[in-house]
């Protein structure tokens, strides 16, 4: 089932752009794995085997102001990436189902805790383990170098690659059509 199912017709019968919008209107959650989204394709460690973490200023950026605008913000992995906590934390980040049984499980569980509809949270996916939160999204995303099958499972695919804005764009979208960006062009010309 695919999250853009609640419009009520095929994605062929609708204007992309109209639908776009009308996803982007009704979004109260952005959420997405560590893994291929908010790191990157790359997992680095050092030389004693711990993990080395890195996320994009820019997305780190509009995750704050997402959560000042009154998004939640949720991060998933299906492993232990305890690691990142404290940098999502100090964010303001702490919908964080980190080490889940599964991405699916753990989108159920963020979901419930905060008494969300699938079509109030969009997901940002790029491999296989998110496909089955990709179909129950309201707003299903993958990053421009998400895996070449995620492009037919998607309402958007992000003009920036998974830990390189992506995150930051699918924010800046969702607040810019609630008018929520405080930092969006608006003057008249």
């Amino acid at each position: 089932m695919s999250g853009f199912q609640y419009f009520g017709m095929e994605p062929s019968l609708a204007d992309p752009s109209s639908r776009i919008q009308q996803a982007l209107q009704g979004v109260r959650a952005i959420v997405f794995p560590v893994d291929g989204v908010l790191n990157g394709p790359r997992m680095t460690y050092d030389s004693k085997g711990g993990e080395i973490i890195s996320i994009s200023n820019r997305d780190a950026s509009a995750l704050k102001e997402g959560l000042r605008q009154g998004l939640l913000v949720a991060v998933l992995s299906d492993r232990d990436a305890g690691c990142f906590r404290p940098v999502l934390e100090s964010l303001g980040i702490t919908a964080l189902y980190l080490d889940a049984s599964g991405l699916l499980d753990a989108y159920e569980a963020f979901r419930q805790d905060y008494s969300l509809q699938d079509e109030e949270c969009a997901y940002i996916g790029d491999d296989i383990a998110d496909v089955p939160v990709l179909e129950k999204a309201g707003f299903p995303v993958t990053p421009i170098d998400g895996a070449d099958y995620l492009r037919n499972r998607v309402g958007y695919i992000s003009a920036y690659e998974g830990g390189k804005g992506c995150i930051r764009e699918v924010v800046e979208m969702v607040l810019q059509q609630q008018g929520k960006w405080p930092f969006a062009d608006n003057r008249q010309e």
